[in-house]
């Protein structure tokens, strides 16, 4: 992974461990770049203080075949703003929009909420419509 989507992650004020599940990278080689650009250590606020994107970091739970797994069996993220699923926050992270209908993991895991591994209803109906209604099951 580069080093600059490490430090744009620094600056953006996301935690080590964060930075070091998003990007799969050693949690010591985020710290150690931490240190050289000089930023102070993180510290943990509020979670009614963090972004949802920022409680999805926090939580999202890596697996060791490259998924991620929301520990909380409903899928819910409570935030200061309301309540939303994981899943629709990694939509939003991975495609900078609001997802259209219900969203779920196109990687064949169920309850993965990796950004890269899930998709909208448009984009199932675009995959049906490609190579048909069994794929995109």
């Amino acid at each position: 992974m580069s080093i600059a989507a490490i430090q744009e992650l620094l600056l953006a004020g996301y935690s080590n461990a964060a930075i070091a599940r998003q990007l799969n990278v050693a949690h010591a080689r985020v710290a150690r770049l931490r240190k050289e650009m000089g930023l102070p250590v993180h510290k943990a606020g509020s979670p009614a203080a963090a972004s949802p994107e920022d409680l999805f970091w926090r939580r999202a739970q890596p697996t060791s075949d490259g998924h991620l797994i929301w520990p909380n069996p409903s899928g819910d993220i409570r935030h200061i703003t309301g309540r939303t699923k994981a899943s629709r926050v990694a939509f939003r992270i991975r495609y900078r929009r609001e997802p259209v209908r219900n969203v779920l993991p196109d990687c064949g895991r169920d309850g993965c909420v990796h950004p890269d591994h899930v998709a909208d209803q448009p984009m199932r109906k675009t995959y049906a419509a490609i190579f048909g209604p069994a794929a995109a099951a």
